[in-house]
Parts: structure tokens; sequence; C-alpha cells
């Protein structure tokens, strides 16, 4: 009987994920899994060494708390046998509450893991566009060659990105609503869908100087490229007058402030990040500051003064689709349904999250050799939640997002209506495991 054979693109986390997951499952199911990476014959401008899994950015896996949005994807991951968990186990680091991971020692195992596997064949060399002679799953990351991401454009309709242009993310419980108040501009719109942060003159200046003042994060060498106008910096905005933030992010006009019965000197919105409204971002407010310099900075917005970043902004070069628009369920391609994304590609922000994906994926396509319909992990768990987002979510404002509770809906979590932030995040941590082991059932 011929082998199925899967091609895997890629052999970040993503990539090494899936390839593990199906690797695992290659008798069975009469799987052929070829693992492409194109280090060392073309390097990134990030990545060091050929090894598979290599960390480019921080060496942490997030907090190891039950009770977290990561916590509770650890979990589920776990449950799926994942490689990247159990490499940061034996690789971990000191760090407090984080799951912190030498680098080498985690990329090396990984590495081992993946050449010892007799199902597994690793090739070196660019892939430029998909495999015809079996399913091929795009893992390539944010640095995915020029080659590659000109053939991802094409299929999607030039619908990809090369910059990331991420505003905050605020813990909507953490907002002091006596400082802010909900308004469309104008009052355009059936229902009021933003909440106002106004400034006072004497506030927008303090506020002002303290960013134009703050420590930015250098470039790269190989960031260094030109922004579209629309993602401008708001440190750079702002350098260009005292005022340009009043008539550009943080406009007052068509707003009056219900304490004052008056415009605002300024004011800056926040838009809901989901339909439960858990969380908001900051219209505008992609940053190049450093991470401490932002939570410090945006506190002296009133409305802000005990916020909780849930994410914090940046601007930096970035490769990954509008999920929403162009990926199924299954995380397929539209138009070309042997052909799977996973990882950074698909929106997802962060180590962690792009194992996960890298899991999701290998999953749907084990399914599907096996002939079983699609069948997604339901909304009231870590890795259903994230597919959602990844698949579901409104395509206008589609932005990466990590692990984190503003991707869930407190209203598909029975008993959880009226509890408090604390106790709603206990609850939906008690409920997510169980219902997702209660989905996966006999595949591990």
């Amino acid at each position: 009987m011929q082998k199925q054979k899967v091609h895997i693109v890629g052999s970040g986390l993503a990539g090494s994920e899936a390839a593990w997951f199906l690797g695992r499952h290659a008798e069975s199911a009469g799987l052929e899994i070829h693992l492409h990476e194109m280090r060392p014959t073309k390097m990134t401008e990030a990545h060091k060494t050929d090894r598979c899994a290599e960390l480019v950015c921080s060496n942490s896996f997030k907090t190891t708390d039950p009770v977290s949005a990561p916590g509770m994807m650890k979990a589920e991951m776990r449950a799926m046998g994942s490689l990247a968990l159990e490499a940061s186990d034996v690789a971990r680091v000191p760090a407090g509450a984080a799951l912190a991971v030498d680098r080498d020692v985690f990329a090396e195992y990984v590495t081992k893991k993946l050449s010892a596997h007799p199902a597994i064949t690793r090739h070196a060399g660019e892939v430029t566009r998909p495999f015809e002679d079996g399913i091929t799953l795009l893992a390539t990351g944010p640095l995915t060659s020029e080659a590659l991401a000109a053939w991802i454009g094409a299929q999607t309709g030039d619908d990809l990105y090369f910059y990331d242009a991420i505003a905050p993310i605020v813990d909507a419980a953490t907002i002091d609503r006596e400082h802010a108040f909900l308004a469309n501009r104008y009052d355009k719109g059936e229902e009021a869908a933003y909440l106002n942060c106004p400034l006072s003159e004497p506030e927008y200046n303090a506020f002002l100087d303290a960013l134009l003042a703050g420590e930015k994060v250098p470039p790269k060498n190989f960031e260094k490229e030109i922004l579209f106008q629309g993602c401008q910096p708001i440190e750079s905005i702002a350098a260009t007058g005292r005022d340009t933030l009043r008539f550009g992010p943080m406009k007052p006009v068509g707003l009056t402030d219900p304490r004052t019965g008056k415009r605002p000197y300024a004011c800056v919105q926040l838009r809901a990040e989901n339909v439960s409204k858990t969380a908001y971002n900051l219209v505008g407010f992609q940053t190049k500051l450093k991470y401490g310099e932002q939570s410090k900075i945006f506190r002296m917005i009133p409305a802000l003064a005990r916020a909780e970043f849930i994410r914090l902004g940046s601007i930096h070069r970035n490769t990954y689709v509008n999920g929403p628009r162009v990926l199924r369920a299954d995380l397929s391609l539209k138009g070309h349904p042997r052909v799977y994304l996973a990882g950074q590609v698909t929106g997802v922000e962060g180590y962690l999250e792009s194992a996960a994906c890298g899991l999701l994926a290998a999953n749907f396509i084990l399914d599907r050799v096996r002939g079983k319909p699609l069948d997604v992990p339901p909304v009231n768990t870590a890795m259903g939640a994230l597919l959602r987002y990844v698949t579901g979510s409104d395509p206008k404002h589609y932005q990466p997002i990590n692990a984190c509770f503003a991707i869930y809906d407190p209203a598909v979590f029975p008993g959880a209506e009226g509890l408090r932030k604390d106790d709603l995040r206990k609850h939906m941590a008690s409920q997510a495991l169980p219902n997702f082991l209660t989905w996966y059932g006999d595949r591990a």
C-alpha cells in the first residue's frame, strides 16, 4: 500500500510539532513525512543555525500558572503530546513562574528527536511552492522566504501582510470607567462601540513629553525598511508636531465628554477586541517603545492608570495571512484544500501559540488521511478559542494575537455569568481542559 506523503515546510516550532505529532501516528495512518528547512542552504537574518525549533527572540514560553491563558494552552498541548513542552522540561532554566529554556539545549533536543524518527525525513533547501505529490503544510513563520511568500500572496489575492502594526491590548476589567465613556464619533452607528479616554490639556502635554522621551527598541538590520504610512509608530507621529496626535490617533472631534458636556482636549479610543468585550485595543497606538516604557507611559492616560496590558504594541517585519479571509476551519488554504498553514504565518503570535497551531494543523491532516469528518476543538477550550480567532474573527480588523483571555468568550462557559475577573478565569480554567479531553478522545 502506497503511503500518503505529507510535506512540512519549515522546521520552527509549528513545523516541528506537526512533524512529531504526525510521526507518532505514521505507522497506523500510513504516512511518509518530509520535513523541509531552507537553513543552512539559505539562512534568514535572524537564525544562526540549521537546528529545528531554534528560538530567535526570547527564551520564554510564558507563565506556568494553570489559571492563565498560556497555562490553559500548555495543559491541552501536553495532552496532545507536545514535543516543544517535552523539550522545555529538559531545557528549563530558573525563571520564577515562567517556563524559560536554554535555547541551545532546547533546539538540540527537538532536532535529535525529529532526526531519529524513522517516519520523518529531513531535507535542506528552499521550497518555493507546495508539493504536487502529497499534502503540504506551510509552517514557515514570520520570515517566510520571498519566493514562497510571493506564491502565498498570489493565491490569496495578495492578501498578505509584510509588517505587523500592532497596538496594545488592555484587560477590560482594569479600565477605569469613571474616566472613560462609551460613544461613537459623531454618534454614528446604531450601537456605541468605542470606549473613549479623554485627556485635559495638561494631561495631554505630560503624556506627549513622556512619549517623545521614551526609550525605543532599535531596529535590526533586516527590519530597516519603509513602513506604510498607516503603520507609523505613535511616537514618530508625535515627533512631527505637538498637535499631530490631536489631529490623528488622539483626535477628540465628534466626541463629547459626559462629565463636562464638552469636547475633550484629546482622546484615546479603545476598540473591543472580541465579541464578549473582555479586552480592548488602543486604536492607532502601534509603537516601538520598549515594553517597560509602554506600560509606564500609557498608564498616564487617566482611564488606564491601573491598566493591565494583555499585549503591548510593536511594529516589526512579519509575514502572515489574513486567516479569517483565506483559511478554512481546518487551517487549509481556500482554493487549495491540500495546502495547510500553521504557526505565525497564520497570525498567531508567540512560541507557544505557534507550536499549538502546528499541533492543530497536524491533527486535521491526520483526520483527513484517515477519512474522518472535520471535527474542531470546542470554543470553550484554549485550542478551540485560538482556532476560532485565526479562522473565524473579523477579517477587517485581523491582527496577530497570542494566548490571552481576550480570545475567550465567557458566554460559552456554563456558570460564568456574573463572576468577577479572578473567579471567572478560575472557572474557565476548570472547564477548558476537561472539555478538550472530551473532544480529543482516543486520538492520543
